[in-house]
C-alpha cells in the first residue's frame, strides 16, 4: 500500500478558453444594436485585460457581456479584479481588469489551518501559489476537496496533480 496520497490545490485559469471569450465579447459588441458604434476595445495582455469604451453606461454592459461569456465557458468570475475606471482621451473610458492567478499566502494559510483544524489525518503545506495536500486514505482527501469546494473562497480553486 502507497505510503501516502496527495493532490494540489490552485488558482488558475484556462487562457485559451479566456481568448476565446474575449472573441465572443467582441463579436457580441459588434453586432448589438447599443454597442456597436462606441468604438469599443477589448485588449488581452499577460496579466490584465484592458476595456476602453466610449461611456460609464456601455462599460457596464461590456463588463457583464464579457462575465456572461467567460462564464460559459468554465472560467470563474472570481479570475477578474475589476479596476476603478478613468478618464482615456477624447471623453472615453477605461478599465483595466486584472486576472487573478495563484493563491495569495494570507488565503494559503486559511486554507491550510482548515484542514488542519477539520481534517486531523490530511496535512495541508504551502508551495508557493499552491497547497500541497497529503493523506494516507483518499476518502480522507475527497473529504478535504469537498470542503474547499464548499467554501467561498476568493479566488478560484481547482484541483491538480493527483498522485496516488
Amino acid at each position: 500500500m502507497p505510503e501516502a496520497f496527495s493532490f494540489d490545490v490552485v488558482s488558475d485559469f484556462d487562457r485559451q478558453e479566456l481568448v476565446n471569450a474575449l472573441d465572443q465579447t467582441r463579436r457580441e459588441i459588434q453586432g448589438r444594436y447599443d454597442l456597436k458604434d462606441t468604438n469599443t476595445t477589448l485588449d488581452l495582455g499577460p496579466e490584465a485585460i484592458t476595456i476602453e469604451t466610449d461611456s460609464e453606461f456601455t462599460l457596464e454592459a461590456v463588463q457583464s457581456t464579457l462575465q456572461m461569456k467567460a462564464a460559459k465557458r468554465q472560467l470563474s468570475l472570481k479570475i477578474f479584479d475589476f479596476g476603478k475606471p478613468e478618464s482615456a482621451s477624447g471623453s472615453r473610458v477605461r478599465q483595466e481588469v486584472k486576472l487573478k492567478r495563484g493563491i495569495p499566502p494570507e488565503i494559503a494559510k486559511q486554507i491550510t489551518k482548515l484542514i488542519r483544524d477539520e481534517f486531523k489525518k490530511v496535512q495541508g503545506s504551502i508551495q508557493g501559489e499552491a497547497v500541497r495536500v497529503s493523506s494516507k486514505s483518499k476518502d480522507d482527501l475527497q473529504q478535504v476537496m469537498q470542503r474547499l469546494r464548499d467554501g467561498d473562497w476568493p479566488v478560484a480553486l481547482q484541483f491538480t496533480n493527483y498522485r496516488p
